[in-house]
């Protein structure tokens, strides 16, 4: 073989080998990479391919799926009453993407799964078409339905939690959205969506688990929790040595009552009415870093809690100086929670002191049902001992059956609750959050339901009954449907 050809033979096996690596590299190396970018439409198009499966309420399929029209996306999303329901399910789009359980439990609704290889690898034999499988949810229909209603077109959020395993009840955010409107990928679907997206109502926001608020009294059950565990308070029905006025430590400003009756008060009696100097002695007094281990184990400061969507943190300041500290022991300064965890307060409080981890999902199931995954309640804390929990029951049954709690009193049934209003703004202009926490109790003591309720956009006079006026029925509603299905 002369030498210019031998140049050309080994500049083709250099082309030769050029290609292999390279196919190689992209088989093998990038593969993962290039299937999960978004300009991939082949990905895209058979995520859609095929029908999802089903989100699952009580038995009940919350979703579905239709034949898309006029695209190379052959199924698009269908949701049962979406405004009722999208802050549990989130939503699917084929233009926008998806969230929430949409999201998160994406492989096994599209059956892409690993867990569901068997299913596909039979179906392939069989010719039976691909199907996703089932998420399975721990949502009460009633309790959802009468916290949607009661909320109506006021701005706010309810989460419900059963105290005894962690399973949330209830979890809805209003103004709400119906995610049908945009599941598909045609025009009226963007218009829809940029709307939303725009909207000054923030619909997409989902309030319960991602919106963070000042707790207002509400938060003054975790004071009380801190000032039994540390042992500042051990009779709450014993006066403080509280002043009238209160001069927040290290300042020559007074603490604020709405109430009458607060100089001395007992913890009980301070509850009862709602007392923000005897709170904020209290808290002055168990210090911040105990006011700070106590929060932390109800929950506060806890950027991982997933139900399985994430939830915002809530924050009980870590830095603040004694009297932040003092007016963070009201639920105000710096203090900010999401419903959701200020129903975990209520739970732990309810459950004698444990808390549970709060979970939306019971179970994964394949297309034929079988079951893939099941939960299992988890204790997450002890925030307080369970003769102190008691005795915060004591006190929050007192605030329903004789203080600022009336609106949530349930015939025949021990309730325990606390109202509160949390200023915000500027100078405290902008119109007060009414919140309203609670739990009620079955015959045997144990509690089914504790509920966070809080409305944003009330409008609620600057005393703290109003979380009584506003909240409390809200609450009321969402207890009495989980009696009710409890027989």
């Amino acid at each position: 073989m002369n030498k210019p050809l031998r140049r050309i033979s080994l500049f083709c096996g250099l082309l030769v080998l050029a290609l292999l690596i390279r196919t190689n590299w992209l088989q093998y190396v990038q593969a993962e990479e290039l299937s999960t970018r978004k300009e991939n439409r082949r990905v895209q198009i058979a995520q859609y391919a095929t029908e999802r499966g089903n989100i699952i309420v009580k038995g009940n399929p919350i979703t579905g799926s239709a034949v898309t029209n006029g695209s190379d996306y052959k199924f698009k999303r269908t949701y049962t009453e979406g405004q009722l329901w999208a802050p549990v399910t989130g939503y699917a789009s084929q233009a926008f993407g998806s969230t929430q359980l949409e999201s998160l439990e994406d492989g096994i609704l599209t059956g892409n799964d690993d867990r569901l290889f068997f299913d596909r690898t039979i179906g392939m034999f069989t010719g039976e078409k691909k199907q996703g499988g089932n998420v399975i949810t721990t949502l009460n229909p009633d309790a959802q339905r009468a916290a949607f209603e009661k909320l109506g077109s006021r701005k706010g959020a309810v989460a419900a939690i059963d105290p005894r395993t962690g399973a949330i009840l209830a979890l809805v955010s209003t103004p709400s959205y119906d995610p049908s409107r945009f599941a598909g990928n045609a025009k009226d679907d963007e218009k829809a969506w940029v709307e939303l997206k725009d909207s000054e109502d923030k619909n997409l926001v989902n309030r319960a688990l991602r919106e963070t608020y000042p707790p207002g009294s509400t938060f003054k059950v975790v004071t009380a929790a801190a000032a039994l565990e540390h042992k500042v308070v051990d009779d709450i029905n014993a006066p403080t040595d509280t002043p009238e006025p209160y001069i927040l430590p290290g300042t020559k400003t007074p603490m604020v009552n709405h109430a009458t009756g607060c100089e001395k008060a007992s913890l009980n009696k301070a509850l009862e009415v709602s007392c923000n100097s005897v709170f904020a002695n209290m808290g002055d007094k168990v210090t911040r870093d105990k006011m700070v281990e106590t929060a932390e184990k109800f929950g506060f400061n806890n950027d991982k809690i997933d139900v399985p969507v994430r939830a915002f943190a809530s924050v009980y300041d870590k830095k603040m100086s004694r009297d932040g500290n003092a007016q963070s022991s009201i639920g105000q300064f710096n203090t900010a929670a999401t419903p959701l965890q200020m129903a975990m307060v209520t739970a732990a409080i309810a459950n004698d002191g444990k808390l549970m981890k709060p979970y939306m999902v019971d179970q994964l199931t394949a297309p034929n049902l079988d079951l893939i995954e099941k939960h299992e309640p988890q204790e997450m804390s002890r925030p307080l001992s369970a003769a102190n929990a008691q005795k915060v029951q004591q006190m929050m049954v007192n605030v329903v059956e004789t203080g600022t709690g009336g609106n949530a009193k349930i015939k025949n049934t021990v309730v325990g609750g606390k109202t509160g209003t949390a200023q915000h703004g500027e100078g405290n202009k902008k119109r007060p959050y009414a919140w309203f926490i609670s739990y009620a109790e079955l015959p045997d003591g144990s509690s089914p339901v504790a509920v966070a309720v809080v409305i944003e956009d009330s409008e609620a006079s600057r005393e703290d009954i109003s979380g009584g006026g506003l909240a409390a029925p809200v609450a009321k509603a969402v207890m009495q449907a989980v009696l009710g299905s409890k027989g």
